[in-house]
């Protein structure tokens, strides 16, 4: 799908992905199958689509300030792994053969779809579960969620929403504020890796990026005192 037409689906996946984006982390789950559904082959439109939607986890990450407001511990703690799991699936998804990512995609997008099925359950464990996860339980959660994050990225925001709510944050809306900067910080080498060395197809990327940034800014504030981009309140 070419010209206009294709570009106003993209810009409207866009502003989708931006609204849901800032309140979860499944903005994949709609730009990547407008991708396809625009004519970009699936590892064409994963890392086209990872380099779009930067603006629009940036402008969440920017909305975010005042709900991250000392946690700069949990920063420091969980930023760093974060963006060095992330970076090496963004490396591992350069050098993986378009064929098998072809194969593969199926049970990512499944992946994906399943996090988001299961979301209020995940929460609802949450909330009765009354003590911490063993560390070496943390450590591998993390661990794979960087990685998943940084090579195909769909639903990974929930996960490490969850995690973050087990470890760090019991506040929803807190712990989705801290997921919206520590996945821009996560995303950013990979996306410079993508605009690098992927196959990003730039008339499918700006459309959509635009939309996305669009979106995430008409998300409001509640008229109770909720903050922009909140999950939780």
């Amino acid at each position: 799908m070419d010209g206009i037409g294709g570009a106003a689906v993209l810009v409207l996946a866009g502003i989708v992905a931006g609204v849901i984006g800032t309140s979860g982390g499944i903005t994949s789950l709609v730009a990547y199958p407008a991708l396809l559904v625009a004519g970009l082959p699936p590892l064409a439109a994963n890392v086209t689509g990872s380099v779009a939607l930067l603006g629009s986890g940036l402008s969440s990450a920017l909305g975010s300030r005042r709900d991250v407001a000392g946690s700069g511990r949990v920063l420091r703690r969980w930023l760093p792994p974060i963006a060095l799991g992330s970076t090496a699936g963004a490396v591992l998804l350069v050098v993986t053969p378009a064929g098998v990512f072809d194969r593969v995609v199926p049970f990512l997008v499944a992946t994906g779809s399943i996090v988001l099925l299961l979301q209020p359950v995940i929460a609802r464990w949450l909330l009765r579960r009354g003590r911490p996860l063993p560390k070496a339980a943390v450590v591998a959660a993390g661990t794979g969620i960087a990685v998943y994050n940084g090579y195909f990225g769909a639903g990974a925001g929930i996960l490490l929403i969850a995690l973050l709510l087990l470890t760090a944050q019991p506040v929803l809306h807190r712990a989705n504020a801290l997921k919206n900067v520590i996945l821009v910080a996560a995303d950013a080498l990979p996306a410079v890796l993508f605009a690098l060395a992927g196959p990003v197809v730039w008339r499918a990327m700006w459309p959509l990026a635009i939309g996305a940034v669009a979106g995430d800014w008409s998300v409001p504030s509640s008229p109770g005192g909720c903050p922009p981009r909140c999950s939780g309140c």
